[in-house]
């Protein structure tokens, strides 16, 4: 059975995240994006908990329902992101964990043991001031079958393997707690294909979700199993990297991400990793320290050539969302009345956006999108475009037909994906 899971999410409770991010809302729109089992997000704060007691009910072992669908809707799946900023061999370390729970009964332990630690209602996302390792330990004493899970692990800034404050290894943040983490998350800016140069991360599942702030944005990231509907059956293909019932994973194109290559944003100063290096790392505009990103914090640490492949190892698939093809086949914005209306069309049509990225055929597409959408979407599920990297917190940008333009006043070269 595929299921198609994004299993890390925000509510409206955490910072910077859209209005509408509440259980009906987010169950509607796992129907149109095509997902199956979705995150609930921020069970930490105290009011989304007590929505989740009212409004979710048991389906599946350790999933649940809006008790309003009766069993008829997206299955969610306890979880939260937390963040620890602590000091650990004299540097500051800041690190985003995502965590699993398979009850109520977990995550209000949890929730009890985070309430005594620190503020819990001031962010969907709590920050604590204690360590990873101590994170770990609380969460496996609420339930020896939850799960921690580092939440965007390349990031600069809050993972555990960030430029900025992060470690070398899972095994230096986590010490004999390592044992107990069986993945990582890629995030946004980093994909399986860089991971794999790792070999560290052999043994090591890699997840992706979306880290969805606004309902448009569910399912940008997702990972695609042929298993179980169940909470402890999900853990298990986790746990276990097993490539059989874990068939691939819905990956942004990392260039895409808004870490991926290395600069300063107010100075218009993109630079690839060699770049970077030449510099010193040292911005050329200001001489301050460069935000440094994924592609040079994964060279840094790899032992392995670009484009080594594990044994065992999950595929991927690279996707651009929907209304991003939309916009682009149109030439208007995404945000414009024109793509929100065939957005709409199109996945009511086809069931749901994953259908038509995924699933649909070039003669069913061309049928019911017209040639330049679908010419776009094979574009796209080829390879076949252009993006200028994401930097500093600013996302690539795509272009499915043609070149893409540079992000900044200075004019960064624009660089073909392929």
């Amino acid at each position: 059975m595929r299921l198609i899971a994004d299993l890390h999410i925000h509510s409206k409770y955490s910072r910077a995240t859209s209005r509408d991010m509440n259980l009906n809302t987010l169950s509607l729109w796992a129907g149109v994006k095509g997902i199956d089992i979705l995150g609930t997000g921020d069970f930490t704060h105290p009011a989304h908990f007590a929505s989740m007691e009212e409004l979710l009910e048991p389906a599946e072992p350790g999933l649940f329902t809006l008790k309003k669908d009766k069993g008829k809707g997206a299955r969610f799946l306890l979880t939260a992101e937390v963040s620890n900023i602590y000091t650990q061999d004299g540097k500051t370390r800041k690190i985003h964990s995502l965590i699993f729970a398979p009850s109520i009964e977990a995550a209000g332990k949890m929730n009890l043991a985070f309430s005594r630690l620190g503020n819990v209602s001031s962010d969907g996302r709590p920050i604590f001031g204690f360590s990873a390792k101590d994170l770990i330990k609380i969460v496996l004493d609420s339930d020896p079958s939850s799960m921690l899970v580092p939440a965007h692990a390349w990031t600069p800034w809050f993972s555990v393997f960030g430029s900025k404050s992060g470690f070398d290894s899972i095994e230096e943040c986590f010490g004999d707690y390592s044992r107990h983490i069986h993945a990582i998350e890629t995030g946004l800016s980093s994909d399986p294909e860089m991971n794999w140069r790792l070999s560290a991360l052999d043994n090591i599942t890699l997840i992706s979700n979306s880290d969805a702030h606004s309902p448009s944005k569910l399912g940008r990231e997702a990972n695609v199993f042929d298993c179980e509907i169940s909470y402890s059956e999900i853990m298990d293909v986790i746990k276990k990297k097993d490539n059989k019932r874990f068939l691939y994973t819905v990956e942004f194109f990392p260039e895409e991400g808004k870490y991926h290559y290395d600069g300063h944003r107010d100075c218009g100063v993109l630079f690839s990793p060699e770049e970077t290096l030449k510099a010193n790392r040292t911005c050329p505009v200001c001489n301050r320290g460069l935000t440094v990103g994924v592609m040079s914090r994964v060279n840094e640490l790899a032992d392995r050539p670009v484009g080594f492949t594990p044994p065992g190892a999950v595929p991927a698939r690279h996707l651009v969302p929907l209304e991003e093809i939309l916009a682009e086949s149109f030439g208007v914005g995404v945000s414009s009345v024109k793509v929100k209306r065939e957005y709409r069309r199109l996945t009511e049509t086809a069931g749901s956006e994953f259908s038509i990225l995924l699933d649909m055929g070039a003669d069913e597409l061309n049928s019911l999108a017209g040639q330049k959408v679908a010419t776009a979407v094979k574009k796209v599920r080829e390879g076949d475009l252009s993006i200028t990297p994401g930097f500093d917190g600013e996302f690539g940008k795509i272009k499915i037909f043609g070149k893409a333009e540079p992000i900044t006043p200075a004019g960064p070269r624009q660089i073909g994906l392929f």
